[in-house]
């Protein structure tokens, strides 16, 4: 192949660059939203080749749910380290004590759908006027409505029918005081493209996406992670070792797990290619409703 022709996934890598390249120019502070996911750090590498030499001029920004997968954790320190980047970190538990926020109690209680309260108050405490996210149109429906450029009003709240049109890569990021915006560079990427693209650039993830041994229990229809001990467990849920990998990373709470054999990226693509269950089918979170992912959003979610 010509070093001068463009494959599908150099021309998405170059529109990101540009997007992110107009959040810099556009925003006065705006960050990256960084969960230790495959799509965060694929946009965290972007913005790294982005603004090279230079170090990347937007802090990472944590959510940290205080349940989430130690591997994560690690990664996430690790890649900060390695970067030179800056990191700020909202915590949920911090909200929780703060009586912000009241924590869900039984069997099926997660802290993810508290991370908005967090997220908000941390993009208001640090004054960010756009917070960069990995979200793509494919994940979901409600996603697919975004704009590369999504307006938050001065509550933080998305309304997908009061949103600029985007035309010919014209981006608008005018606003009031108060009012937000999030960017979003990998909308147009789909799941077999970041994957594909990790593969070509060597990067490297954290070892929750490759197929390891780990203690899970079966429940209504995904196997729910048992180490960390974060979710009670009902009396005819029994602890099973199996080889299990991520195929999204969130609250361990809501992170479904996929049996695999798939040790490597190659075996994940080959899995993927061939899978019929959605990216987001494993994520309890979005089977609380048929609109949860929408209702969170409006409220200021991811």
């Amino acid at each position: 192949m010509s070093p001068n022709k463009l494959t599908h996934l150099n021309e998405l890598e170059a529109e990101s660059i540009f997007i992110l390249r107009e959040v810099a120019a556009q925003f006065e502070k705006p960050c990256i939203l960084f969960s230790g996911g495959k799509d965060s750090i694929v946009l965290t590498y972007l913005a790294y080749k982005a603004f090279y030499p230079a170090r990347i001029p937007f802090p990472l920004v944590h959510i940290d749910t205080g349940h989430n997968f130690p591997e994560t954790l690690v990664y996430r320190d690790e890649l900060v380290k390695r970067l030179g980047a800056d990191l700020v970190v909202g915590s949920v538990q911090k909200s929780i004590d703060e009586g912000k926020v009241v924590e869900e109690k039984g069997f099926n209680a997660s802290r993810n759908k508290l991370q908005t309260v967090t997220l908000l108050d941390t993009l208001a405490e640090h004054k960010f006027d756009c917070a960069c996210g990995g979200a793509r149109r494919d994940e979901e429906k409600a996603r697919a409505k975004e704009r590369i450029f999504s307006h938050r009003d001065e509550f933080g709240q998305w309304n997908p029918k009061n949103q600029r049109p985007e035309l010919w890569n014209i981006f608008n990021a005018k606003k009031e005081p108060g009012e937000h915006f999030r960017a979003f560079p990998i909308s147009n990427w789909t799941e077999m493209d970041v994957w594909q693209y990790i593969y070509q650039e060597k990067i490297e993830l954290p070892s929750l996406y490759y197929t390891h041994m780990r203690k899970c229990f079966y429940r209504d229809g995904q196997w729910l992670a048992a180490d960390p001990d974060f979710i009670p467990r009902r009396p005819e849920e029994v602890v099973e070792e199996r080889e299990v990998r991520c195929r999204t990373i969130g609250d361990v709470t809501c992170t479904g797990l996929t049996l695999s054999h798939a040790h490597s990226l190659e075996e994940i693509i080959d899995e993927i290619a061939s899978t019929r269950v959605t990216e987001r089918g494993g994520r309890a979170d979005d089977k609380r409703s048929e609109t949860a992912m929408e209702d969170r959003k409006k409220q200021g979610y991811f």
